[in-house]
């Protein structure tokens, strides 16, 4: 599989805006805040859903993170009137090449001081941080996220992530990983020290979907 990128907007439901119409894609629509109506399904705060076709979607006062498996060679897909920012576009070069492919959308939460240890994982994904501050370490660079910023993990790259000091972190993520890997974790951690050390993040996981093709 190749020619395909993830790309990830948000976009802001108002009062008044009525029904907006978002076209087939494989996607996932996370509440941020508020809550909203998707093809008739309330995904309220803190909540995911999961289609590959087209949708239609009424709010009240909602902000969505959109996070799309598309062709790297379509048009971005944003609501009108401004409604809609594409915050990150990652084309996927490290797609797990056999046995199908899923996208998973889970949280990954630290408590003041936590780390996730030198490691990789078995397919791409983006992140965006919900709450808190994080480093991530990664290639011989590091750079610092906070609430509302989305980052691009390869997958086979090895990561290390440093919390926020101070007060709890929690980021948001949207894998595509083999279908072998539905329900299990998708991490390995690099370094054998590591590997039997207590961990400090915990997960909630809201669904992983295979992807049809």
């Amino acid at each position: 599989m190749s020619g395909f990128a993830l790309r990830f907007y948000r976009d802001e439901i108002g009062p008044g805006y009525g029904s907006l119409a978002l076209p087939a894609d494989v996607r996932t629509i996370y509440a941020r805040n508020g809550s909203v109506r998707v093809d008739g399904t309330t995904v309220t705060e803190d909540e995911a859903w999961f289609g590959d076709g087209p949708v239609t979607l009424e709010g009240a006062g909602a902000t969505l993170w959109r996070c799309e498996f598309a062709s790297a060679a379509a048009e971005p897909v944003l609501l009108p009137d401004g409604r809609s920012v594409m915050l990150l576009e990652s084309p996927l070069t490290t797609l797990p090449p056999e046995g199908g492919l899923m996208m998973r959308c889970d949280s990954v939460a630290f408590p003041p001081g936590g780390c996730a240890y030198t490691h990789t994982h078995k397919g791409p994904g983006i992140r965006c941080l919900r709450e808190g501050t994080i480093r991530i370490d990664s290639d011989g660079q590091s750079h610092h996220y906070g609430p509302g910023e989305p980052w691009f993990e390869a997958g086979p790259i090895p990561v290390f992530a440093q919390a926020d000091a101070a007060r709890d972190s929690r980021f948001i993520r949207v894998s595509i990983l083999p279908r072998a890997l539905e329900g299990k974790s998708s991490i390995t951690y690099v370094l054998p020290e590591d590997r039997d050390k207590p961990k400090s993040q915990t997960y909630r996981g809201y669904f992983d979907r295979f992807i049809d093709g």
